[in-house]
């Protein structure tokens, strides 16, 4: 990825305009995210979460990459997630379920850095909301000890789809979320009134399940027509157009060929007449 491939979020940090997220691949983990990284990734997406990610996987295939191509840490962008009790499989937690919030949020962390084979995090993110709001500002404030002391660049939430619940998080955070990440589809509206106002505060809005929640999308004739003008796949004319908007999507696919179709999105750029017909979509 070029340097006009990134975008600098509301807490400085430089991350890619495209991510490679890392759930459900397993013991195929540290392999895919070797080949992302080696065919050009720079993003990285994961989670504290045995149920559904391999985040050890993922280091072994960060570490492997980077010695192959001679990167440094700080060429990458590295992201995880604290993901609270409900969201984890009983029999896996890594964390001590007894122990209090704050402390469920500090052990993660620090499991976090092991797996990952890292000293500090580019971005930590709140997994998903609480359903008490006062345990939702006490897991923040966890995570902004961690920003604090130099263990996280940025902090972000997932699964947030309340706009007054965000703005609410927002209002009461000493460290602003610097990240919105959610699913993007038709069922919450596309987040329209979520991303408003990430754009007025400059909080990157990542989505994820972008293709497979929008194959209406991706098979409508202006998206094939604009396939057709710019040589380009569905996926890249959608992803592309994200990316010109503001957003960040994140990408699982397994495939090489897809990986170098998905980076090779900032290869053209869709003019403000083809963008409007797109939002039409929305």
């Amino acid at each position: 990825m070029s340097d006009n491939d990134f975008i600098l979020s509301a807490a400085g940090v430089r991350m890619p305009g495209i991510i490679y997220g890392t759930a459900w691949k397993q013991e195929r983990t540290a392999a895919l995210v070797k080949q992302a990284i080696t065919l050009g990734f720079r993003g990285i997406d994961t989670a504290c979460q045995p149920k559904h990610y391999h985040e050890a996987g993922v280091g072994e295939g960060v570490l492997a990459a980077c010695r192959g191509l001679g990167l440094q840490r700080s060429d990458l962008y590295l992201q995880t997630k604290f993901t609270p009790l409900n969201g984890h499989d009983p029999l896996r937690i890594p964390y001590d379920a007894k122990a209090s919030l704050t402390e469920q949020v500090a052990q993660s962390f620090q499991v976090s850095l092991k797996n990952l084979q890292t000293d500090y995090l580019d971005g930590l993110v709140l997994h998903s909301p609480l359903a008490d709001r006062r345990q939702l500002l006490e897991v923040w404030q966890a995570l902004e000890v961690i920003q604090h002391s130099g263990g996280a660049k940025q902090l972000g939430i997932s699964n947030c789809y309340d706009p007054g619940l965000f703005e609410f998080l927002y209002e009461k955070a000493t460290v602003k979320p610097a990240v919105l990440q959610n699913r993007f589809y038709a069922d919450t509206g596309y987040d329209k009134q979520l991303r408003a106002f990430c754009r007025q505060q400059q909080i990157a809005y990542q989505s994820f399940w972008t293709l497979t929640a929008n194959p209406k999308i991706l098979a409508d004739g202006t998206v094939k027509a604009l396939a057709d003008k710019y040589q380009r796949g569905p996926a890249q004319i959608f992803f592309r157009y994200l990316t010109q908007i503001g957003i960040v999507p994140l990408t699982g696919t397994t495939s090489a060929e897809h990986i170098r179709e998905d980076l090779a999105i900032f290869e053209f750029q869709l003019n403000s007449e083809e963008c409007a017909a797109l939002a039409a979509l929305l």
